[in-house]
């Protein structure tokens, strides 16, 4: 069983940047990704990172301004997230699986999501 907490989501102008924490508890030998989700639309996979080589996967809109990185001593996963746009609003979630990838039902366990929004 894993418990995934995260925090570091609020109010920032467009340009700003903000890091996003997602701490795991239980079993953390996991492949680690992040997905967010805006009113009105469907999950979206943001960024994922491979436990077995560290191997880090992107979707485009935010490839060059995020990225995923993890704390092994802290079971912690981060989301460094630059150059904020307003589209980049909505609610990031981390997950965890024992498989990686952008689809959604790879992932076994959800945290409860952190709102993140860029003002214009």
């Amino acid at each position: 069983q894993v418990q995934l907490v995260e925090s570091g989501g609020g109010l920032v102008q467009a340009g700003g940047s903000l890091r996003l924490s997602c701490a795991a508890s239980g079993r953390t030998f996991y492949n680690m990704g992040w997905f967010r989700q805006a009113p009105g639309k469907e999950r979206e996979f943001v960024a994922a990172m491979q436990w077995s080589d560290g191997s880090k996967y992107y979707t485009d809109s935010v490839r060059g301004r995020f990225t995923i990185s993890r704390d092994n001593a802290k079971n912690t996963v981060y989301l460094q997230m630059k150059s904020l746009k307003p589209e980049d609003t909505a609610v990031y979630c981390c997950a965890a699986g024992l498989r990686t990838g952008s689809d959604p039902r790879r992932y076994d366990y959800w945290g409860q999501g952190t709102q993140v929004t860029v003002s214009s």
